[in-house]
């Protein structure tokens, strides 16, 4: 059974940097493709990026593109989500999750296996 387990997340002013990382245990993921999805309070949860198993893919959110990089590092069993130029929009609870077939990448119900979320928070 895997587990992820997301960290990285903080409080920063707007236009600062953060880097999260999403460790697995109890299972490679080399063969998966990856997200990062964020949840801010009485909205939905929406997809900001995600990467192929290789890694030689990578999708992002309009919202967020040329602002966040994900990455991942199979060796380490870790995924990274970069963010630069954070904006106050961006505070939500950031989610990562493992898509076993991967069949897809945007929505949540693609995706089978989610970590607890870490806390964003950006202030103006």
């Amino acid at each position: 059974q895997v587990q992820l387990v997301e960290s990285g997340g903080g409080l920063v002013q707007a236009g600062g940097s953060l880097r999260l990382s999403c460790a697995a245990s109890g299972r490679t993921l080399s063969n998966y493709a990856m997200g990062w999805f964020r949840q801010a309070p009485g909205k939905e949860r929406t997809f900001v990026a995600g990467i192929s198993w290789s890694g030689r893919r990578t999708y992002y959110a309009d919202s967020v593109k040329g602002r966040f990089t994900i990455s991942r590092d199979n060796a380490k069993n870790t995924v990274y989500l970069q963010m630069n130029s954070l904006k106050p929009e961006d505070t939500a609870v950031y989610y990562c999750a493992l898509n076993k077939l991967n069949n897809g990448h945007y929505s949540p119900a693609l995706y089978d296996v989610w970590g607890q979320g870490t806390q964003v928070t950006v202030s103006s």
